[in-house]
């Protein structure tokens, strides 16, 4: 798919857009080629943007003091992925973002969205929908961490996306549940 229809159809997922307004929206954005382990952000690396996955698969981490990884979110096609803390702030970053597969993203840097959503102000409203959302599955997701069980953890991501199972290492999801491999496998088991 051609990333204007691409992108074109990401927006209208929440309001339409006239051709003029969506020709305005396209011009903030610069179409990205990923290769897969390529990195996108590196931990200490100031961050200035946020990326729109056409194509491929990501993810967010970070190493703790012990050099364990832990992987904050993966992102798929349709899907926003950055270090949020640090895009936010125009500061350096904590985590990394890497591509997993061969990955087409959309990059919008935080001037250029805030340039937009000046120039086209239901932009705001796109952009209020799309973080409310992402507030609302990383609580949920924190709050998983929290109170679930391993077995509860691994089920509820199996349910909601069974086609990462198909796409990541056994090893990624157990970092991303914050299990040990063997853990998974004994869950993988059942």
């Amino acid at each position: 798919m051609e990333y204007a229809s691409f992108l074109r159809q990401h927006i209208e997922q929440i309001f339409p857009l006239s051709d003029e307004e969506f020709e305005l929206v396209k011009s903030y954005f610069k179409p990205k080629e990923i290769a897969k382990k390529e990195y996108l952000i590196k931990a200490g690396q100031k961050v200035t943007s946020e990326f729109l996955v056409e194509k491929g698969l990501l993810k967010a981490f970070l190493f703790d003091e012990k050099g364990r990884e832990h992987i904050i979110q993966f992102a798929m096609e349709n899907w926003w992925i950055s270090d949020y803390p640090a895009y936010a702030k125009q500061h350096t970053g904590e985590m990394c973002v890497q591509a997993l597969e061969n990955c087409f993203v959309l990059e919008l840097s935080l001037e250029d969205k805030n340039q937009l959503c000046e120039a086209l102000p239901k932009m705001y409203r796109f952009y209020g929908q799309k973080s409310f959302g992402g507030f609302v599955a990383q609580q949920k997701r924190v709050l998983s961490m929290m109170k679930n069980s391993p077995n509860e953890k691994y089920e509820l991501l199996l349910d909601q996306y069974p086609q990462l199972f198909q796409r990541v290492s056994k090893t990624m999801i157990a970092h991303f549940l914050g299990v040990s491999r063997e853990t998974l496998s004994r869950l993988h088991k059942k």
